[in-house]
């Protein structure tokens, strides 16, 4: 197959293309109601134009049982609301004598079946938004949608090729994801797994609600990668995804350092693949690192599952008191009553707040990612006086507060990196504290103060 030149085509011309199909590994249909309505106001603003660009559709090429298939690589979310714009304004306009002409333009994509509940979901919520914006309709905004409004129709034969297509494509574009542009590259990684090996590799983030996958990388992946490092982490961009980029297994050039990472990738592989497990039913999954070189590939999705899982755990670990009870000798211990006064004092929402429960957290979970449960108890007191000391020595607490403690070279995101035991971790210096004035009286502040004071870490 040879790759053809990007083309501007008609709606129309798109939609001849009967054999369009979204592949398994595409995320679910996330459109909103703002997002179409959006799109149909441009079509009414601008139907007395001559055209109107309506982006690119990037297509993957694919023989498929002989059959020759246009897999959506990019703009499947822009097609399918196109496709029920489509179909609205047949059914709106299927009895109307300048309507016959359009009769035969449906979208092949409306002959698909799809089985994700969300997909689903929002077809049906979009579409009865589009039937009553159809409506409005005149016989010049039909003409305009089919003959008038264009995509550039960019078809690829080679699957790398289009996803690479799409990376440069977005990558300065302002509607994606920095982790859009990441499940382009790493599933261009995975040219050799099958469409059924890709859609399991991306349920678990397709799943996920896109702004909560978003607060996980930017939230927690991106700076404990950074801040282990001692760079920032002030803001995860479209300029940072090279932090999740790393080694792919089969093209390494022999590098000695890229002998362990094969040794875990296929003895993990060899071990889930063995018969025998479908006797015991286990499963051993990947011995992933927070700041391990990233694997590119099924390695990465299964990084961010897991991570998202672990994620969680930490952020409810204050209302998981008993379990972290069992891991604690002591149920008196000071640990205890710091989890719960995270969970309770008055000021826990405050931007600020949230900004230094956020780094809290970051400890945590690289801590225990490294060392597990391991005096657990003594870790969050030494977390605690090192991360909310700021809150208490300034009148406000800023991101960038928070980013230059996390990338400290001396603070303990470098130390957990360098230590081979926790002694390191334990034997850190931890600074003497100078409430800022107002916060002495303030009674947002107060309870944090307290616990400082009886950890005698207030100076006098």
């Amino acid at each position: 197959m040879k790759d053809k030149q990007p083309q501007i085509i008609t709606i129309t011309d798109a939609f001849k293309n009967t054999n369009l199909s979204i592949p398994d590994y595409q995320r679910p249909y996330k459109w909103t109601e703002k997002n179409v309505k959006q799109l149909l106001d441009d079509i009414r603003l601008n139907k007395n134009s001559i055209d109107y660009r309506l982006g690119t559709i990037v297509l993957h090429e694919n023989e498929i049982n002989d059959e020759t298939v246009l897999e959506i690589v990019d703009g499947q979310q822009r097609m399918l609301t196109l496709s029920l714009i489509s179909l609205a304004i047949f059914k709106t306009f299927d009895k109307n004598d300048f309507f016959k002409k359009y009769k035969d333009y449906k979208s092949p994509l409306l002959e698909l079946k799809f089985g994700n509940f969300i997909t689903q979901r929002n077809l049906k919520a979009n579409y009865q938004v589009i039937l009553r914006e159809v409506r409005n309709f005149d016989e010049s905004t039909i003409h305009f949608f089919y003959n008038h409004c264009k995509v550039v129709w960019v078809t690829i034969s080679n699957i790398s090729e289009a996803f690479q297509f799409f990376d440069s494509q977005n990558s300065r574009g302002k509607d994606l994801y920095p982790q859009d542009l990441l499940k382009a590259f790493h599933l261009r990684e995975m040219a050799k797994n099958t469409e059924e090996e890709k859609r399991a590799c991306v349920e678990y983030w397709e799943n996920l609600d896109q702004k909560k996958l978003d607060k996980l990388f930017k939230n927690y992946l991106f700076r404990i990668r950074n801040w282990s490092k001692g760079r920032s982490a002030e803001e995860f961009t479209k300029s940072d995804v090279d932090v999740f980029k790393g080694i792919t297994l089969d093209n390494t050039h022999g590098f000695n350092y890229v002998q362990a990472y094969k040794i875990n990738h296929f003895y993990t592989e060899m071990y889930n693949s063995d018969m025998n497990r479908n006797i015991d039913g286990l499963k051993l999954e990947y011995p992933f690192q927070l700041d391990q070189i990233m694997i590119n590939g099924q390695r990465f999705f299964e990084f961010v599952t897991h991570y998202g899982k672990e994620v969680e755990k930490v952020k409810n670990f204050g209302n998981k008191l008993n379990e972290i009870k069992l891991k604690i000798k002591d149920t008196k211990t000071k640990a205890l009553d710091i989890l719960e006064l995270l969970e309770s004092y008055d000021a826990r929402f405050r931007t600020g707040d949230l900004y230094v429960r956020n780094i809290f957290n970051c400890c945590l979970l690289y801590y225990i990612d490294k060392f597990g449960y391991y005096k657990i108890d003594e870790v969050i007191v030494r977390f605690f006086i090192w991360v909310y000391s700021p809150r208490i020595e300034k009148h406000s607490v800023r991101l960038r507060t928070i980013d230059n403690l996390g990338a400290d070279d001396n603070g303990f995101f470098r130390t957990i990196r360098e230590s081979i035991n926790t002694k390191e971790v334990f034997y850190k210096e931890l600074k003497i504290v100078v409430p800022y004035g107002g916060n002495r009286k303030n009674k947002k502040t107060k309870p944090l103060i307290e616990v400082f004071n009886e950890l005698n870490y207030i100076a006098n």
